[in-house]
């Protein structure tokens, strides 16, 4: 059985790198004794799958999670029993079984959608900027690689942007930029948005402020889609109460370093999940 979990960062956990944010992701599935299924050799580890790795400093509405289980487990109850063994500001709001030969996400993600907020510069004077950036024919920038530097035409990889409104401290933008072939980062947008601006002065005319991934998306016969939609009302909430086992409910089809539970144990931890949740 092969699940995809979708999950939240605010607050202050959005400095947490993304590394470090799997690690805790990988302790807190643990203290749910899950089933999960590990890798062979020397040093197995659980086979976990993350999507695209989010920046230090940036929030995220849509951060996904795929894990190889042994056996099946309650995934119905498994957002909140999750969330409840995660720190403040990483929450769980949904789960689903993925069908066979499911691509990986970072196979099959193709763009992000950004709430990026710009700060330092009047909404109308942003706006212009952004339609600059949407009508120019190319938009080269540099980036340094293995210690080389190339220059890239980034305009292809902006997919659609626009000037949402005023925040408390400047201006948000909604971007949906690519993430293969060509890809943009929210930092680079600005960068682009901050060159239209300043034209030859030194000093910068906007700089970054919150940044928030909303969506990320799949494309499927030119249709775009989530990889697991949220919930109307997510499930689940922060806390700090021990969290319930997750027992599997059906033996592995082959070996696995995770013992398995006979089905009395099952059904009393599910039970147990669900009381959680």
């Amino acid at each position: 059985m092969k699940a995809r979990l979708r999950y939240t960062r605010d607050g202050k956990v959005r400095f947490t790198s993304h590394r470090d944010t799997a690690r805790i992701l990988e302790r807190s599935l643990r203290k749910l004794r899950l089933p999960i299924s590990y890798s062979e050799g020397f040093s197995p580890r659980p086979k976990l799958s993350f999507g695209l790795a989010l920046s230090v400093g940036y929030e995220s509405d849509a951060e996904y999670l795929d894990i190889d289980l042994a056996t099946s487990v309650d995934l119905e109850a498994l957002p909140a029993a999750l969330t409840a063994a995660l720190p403040d500001g990483l929450r769980v709001v949904a789960a689903a079984e993925l069908r066979p030969g499911t691509p990986s996400l970072q196979q099959a993600i193709t763009s992000c959608r950004w709430q990026i907020e710009v700060r330092g510069a009047a909404q109308d004077d942003v706006a212009a900027a952004v339609s600059n950036v949407l009508g120019a024919d190319e938009l080269v920038i540099e980036r340094v690689r293995k210690g080389k530097t190339a220059s890239v035409d980034v305009r292809p990889a902006i997919v659609d942007l626009r000037v949402e409104g005023p925040t408390d401290a400047g201006v948000q933008l909604v971007a949906d930029l690519a993430t293969e072939t060509v890809s943009l980062r929210p930092s680079e947008l600005v960068g682009l948005i901050d060159r239209e601006m300043r034209g030859d002065a030194e000093e910068p005319a906007v700089t970054e402020g919150r940044v928030r991934r909303t969506h990320q998306f799949i494309t499927v016969d030119d249709v775009s889609d989530e990889p697991l939609a949220a919930p109307e009302a997510a499930t689940g909430s922060p806390g700090s109460s021990e969290p319930a086992p997750v027992a599997a409910s059906q033996p592995s089809p082959g070996p696995t370093p995770t013992p398995t539970t006979s089905p009395d144990d099952t059904a009393a931890s599910n039970a147990a999940l669900r009381e959680a949740s």
